[in-house]
């Protein structure tokens, strides 16, 4: 999730436990405990593209870290911050805070090696958008206004918010999965897998992707009252003889595409408008194929050169009001 709503999150369940003479300090603590492990974005290296792919989401937010990064974090904060607290309250605020992070990651599509060190899997329930202001600004609210007034009923309002928020993006997931299968069994499809994953900032309009043979297939559902089917576009999948024949697979590049894959819930594709091998879970239009990210391969680069890291984050006019018709239902056709 994106740091606001990290800082709210960890606030909220902080406070939600603090007296009322405590809670400001109690939030302050939470608020920064929360989003303390997306430190791991300064894990980089010049000299590999990818290095920071891997660790983050990576042992700062695993559930066996959560004591370990709550105590770092109070360490570093008792001494620095103005607060009224104990030792032991700050340490108390800061596990609080600390140990929603993970747990709010896993509710997003990008993946979290919760079980660290003893799996590398990367859990992703796909229940909520990385940023969805429906589920921060309320929370928001409620936290400021348990500061204000000095009563964490506020706080205890917004965690039942977000906790009631969250389960509404698992009924949602589960009515756009069932819609994604009609949509591919309609046209003629027996998906080898399938994943559906919530558009950008909602959990009305959801992106569809499933292979069938040597393709994927990549669809948006409108779930409203009625789940409609917004048809996309499909791309074939990544596959070594086809897109990467004179590649040494024991270079270097070989092996990043194998993190990359690792990373990509091995939903990797060769982008035919530049030839990088790319990401197809992320776009800006969740009916598109546009990638968000990808690797680019040099064939002529040494055995021991890297790939490199393509990002095209940049959303156009045109891809905003194609998200916006495809939010107002246009272009979708009901299921049934």
């Amino acid at each position: 999730m994106d740091p606001v709503t990290q800082g709210a999150v960890g606030a909220a369940f902080a406070q939600s436990f603090a007296t009322p003479e405590r809670i400001r300090a109690f939030a302050l603590f939470g608020c920064l405990a929360g989003m303390a492990p997306d430190m791991d974005v300064f894990i980089q290296s010049a000299n590999d593209p990818l290095l920071f792919l891997e660790f983050h989401r990576h042992f700062t937010h695993a559930l066996i870290f959560i004591p370990i990064g709550a105590w770092i974090v109070c360490a570093t904060l008792f001494k620095l911050i103005p607060h009224a607290l104990t030792w032991r309250q700050a340490y108390f605020a800061c596990l609080l805070g600390y140990a929603t992070h993970g747990l709010l990651d896993a509710c997003t599509s990008y993946g979290t090696q919760l079980f660290w060190p003893f799996s590398d899997t990367r859990i992703s329930w796909n229940n909520v958008s990385v940023i969805d202001p429906a589920l921060t600004l309320p929370l928001l609210v409620l936290v400021m206004l348990s500061i204000r007034r000095h009563k964490r009923s506020y706080a205890v309002a917004g965690v039942a918010w977000m906790l009631c928020y969250l389960l509404l993006g698992v009924v949602q997931h589960d009515r756009a999965l069932a819609a994604a299968y009609d949509m591919a069994r309609a046209k003629g499809h027996e998906p080898a897998r399938l994943t559906v994953k919530p558009g950008f900032a909602n959990i009305l309009l959801w992106k569809s992707i499933y292979q069938q043979g040597d393709h994927y297939y990549v669809d948006a559902i409108r779930v409203g009252t009625q789940p409609a089917a917004c048809p996309g576009a499909s791309v074939e999948v990544f596959d070594y003889e086809t897109h990467a024949f004179d590649l040494d697979r024991q270079s270097q590049q070989a092996r990043d595409i194998e993190r990359f894959r690792w990373f990509s819930d091995d939903y990797l594709a060769r982008w035919p408008k530049t030839g990088d091998i790319v990401d197809i879970r992320y776009s800006a239009v969740p009916n598109e194929i546009d990638p968000l990210w990808g690797i680019r391969i040099d064939t002529a680069a040494p055995a021991d050169a890297h790939a490199d890291f393509v990002p095209n984050r940049r959303t156009s006019q045109a891809q905003t009001k194609a998200l916006l018709a495809l939010l107002a239902g246009e272009g979708c056709k009901a299921l049934h």
